[in-house]
């Protein structure tokens, strides 16, 4: 399974971007989707994941209420909408896949290649 993030770019303080995860590869049948990401110089953090079959979603407090999960089962895609964003968002943004449901990164065992996000004050 070969995972593809797209989307990222430059966006001004209080905009907005949709982010996208296409899979390929063998029969894709995760249990969770999750997006992470990675601010320079800090660790990678969990941002949200979604249950492939239920649609049911979680997120990090930093962005409940700002982000949404979803995913479209018949396209094998997964989405990150990121509304009222600010210069704390900036990052690069990454999807992986995971057997479970979990914040933690060691559970998740595909990853993509990473999308820059750069808010702008």
């Amino acid at each position: 399974v070969q995972l593809q993030a797209s989307g990222g770019g430059l966006v001004q303080a209080g905009g907005s971007l949709r982010l996208s995860c296409a899979s390929s590869g063998r029969t894709f049948s995760p249990y969770a989707m999750g997006w992470f990401r990675q601010a320079p110089g800090k660790a990678r953090e969990f941002v949200a994941v979604v249950n492939w079959n239920t649609g049911d979603t979680y997120y990090a407090e930093s962005v409940k209420g700002r982000f949404t999960i979803s995913r479209d089962n018949a396209k094998n895609t997964m989405y990150l909408q990121m509304n009222s964003l600010n210069s704390a968002d900036t990052a690069v943004y990454y999807c992986a896949r995971a057997s479970y449901i979990t914040y933690q990164e060691q559970a998740y065992r595909n990853w993509g290649q990473g999308t820059q996000v750069t808010v702008s004050n």
